[in-house]
């Protein structure tokens, strides 16, 4: 996948085992402002070696938005495990830096994703915290559904977090029985 220039002044790509720095860093970040939208901890990921996110990057398909040459966006997707499975695809990650939001990166980075994983899955999920409004409605304009509700889904401090779970179906809707 080439480099996509985005408001002449960033740029979206796949990001590989070298970029392990700066993904740690806006991962950290990630959990450090936004705790509650992250499955993760900041204390876990804390301790962990640039080492492991170059393995976790080089293990999935992680988009990246570059400003001025700083990573300021991401998302990423696996492909599930398992023959009954391996037709879904899991997204995760989506995250943009405060300074950086409302131009669009996230859209970009969410269709770069899709575009890639339209390749290689049948049907792509993602679990939401069920406040975060903007992801959802994000989310469901490029045609997510949502399929569930997880109550209680993630626990941070004392407070509890609904999941809203969702799925884009890539076939188109004459094939599916």
């Amino acid at each position: 996948m080439s480099s996509l220039p985005l408001r002449a002044d960033a740029t979206i790509r796949r990001l590989r085992a070298d970029d392990a720095a700066p993904f740690k860093a806006i991962r950290l970040e990630a959990l450090t402002i936004n705790p509650e939208s992250l499955g993760s901890t900041f204390e876990l990921e804390n301790g962990l070696d640039v080492g492991w996110f170059a393995g976790r990057l080089e293990d999935s398909h992680t988009i990246g938005a570059f400003r001025g040459g700083e990573l300021v966006g991401t998302v990423g997707f696996v492909v599930q495990q398992g023959p009954k499975n391996s037709h879904k695809g899991r997204m995760f990650g989506m995250y943009v830096r405060p300074g950086s939001r409302q131009l669009g990166l996230g859209r970009l980075l969410l269709n770069t994703l899709l575009d890639a994983a339209r390749e290689q899955v049948e049907l792509i999920q993602l679990i939401v915290v069920s406040d975060n409004l903007p992801a959802r409605r994000l989310y469901e304009s490029v045609g997510f559904l949502e399929f569930g509700l997880e109550l209680k889904g993630l626990k941070y401090g004392d407070r509890y977090y609904d999941q809203v779970h969702m799925a884009l179906d890539f076939r188109p809707a004459t094939d599916i029985a």
